[in-house]
């Protein structure tokens, strides 16, 4: 039997920061929501970009990573709703414009921009 594993998620909110644990193999958004996190999210699959988080510490993979570009990784951007943690991490929620505009500038997908 495998052991499972959790993370410390520190999410930095416009209400303030709240933090919980997060299995690895869990979404973050998912386990931020069970925790009375509210942040925000459209397509669950993320495309529409509507979660975009900035990774401020830490390491997170994402379960689609066919949405997810080398280029926004690099720019520390993450989609929140896809976002499994792989160490604990630090936050910045509500990123949506940023991260379309990130998208934009590098010529990548930034649905509704």
């Amino acid at each position: 039997m495998t052991e499972s594993r959790s993370f410390r998620v520190l999410i930095e909110t416009p209400d303030g920061p709240r933090s919980f644990d997060c299995p690895k193999e869990e979404r973050i958004w998912g386990a931020a929501a069970e925790n009375g996190v509210v942040l925000p999210a459209i397509c669950h699959q993320g495309r529409c970009l509507t979660c975009a988080g900035l990774l401020l510490e830490g390491v997170v993979e994402h379960d689609h990573p066919d949405t997810y570009f080398p280029e926004d990784e690099a720019a520390r951007y993450i989609l929140i709703c896809c976002a499994m943690p792989r160490s604990d991490v630090r936050i910045r929620s509500h990123q949506e414009s940023e991260m379309r505009k990130h998208r934009i500038a590098a010529d990548l997908p930034a649905p509704y921009g």
